[in-house]
């Protein structure tokens, strides 16, 4: 299983519209093939940081969401309401899931 952690700061005062762009991937992203997760999150106390804590069954299934015509919209959409380059890193995980997770 693959973890991407990927942190995306909007811009002051374009946070609602960075929202919307963001929240639209959600619903397609969680049915696209090899997807196990696909959470969005936005930081408490900064309201223009966003965060996509994604799981994908392998490397393969993660190239293919990028290729998507919803993410390729998206990142051809957001480029003027971004604060700098998006964080994104990719995970693998070391520990075994918890009981509770299986």
């Amino acid at each position: 299983m693959l973890t991407v952690i990927a942190t995306i700061r909007a811009k002051p005062g374009t946070e609602l519209r960075a929202k919307e762009i963001l929240t639209s991937l959600v619903k397609p992203t969680r049915q696209e093939a090899g997807c196990i997760g696909y959470d969005l999150h936005v930081r408490a106390d900064q309201p223009g940081t966003f965060v996509f804590y994604e799981n994908w069954a392998s490397e393969a299934a993660l190239e293919a969401h990028l290729k998507t015509p919803h993410v390729q919209k998206a990142l051809s959409t957001m480029g003027p309401f971004l604060a700098g380059e998006p964080d994104i890193g990719r995970f693998e995980m070391i520990s075994k899931p918890a009981a509770s997770a299986r």
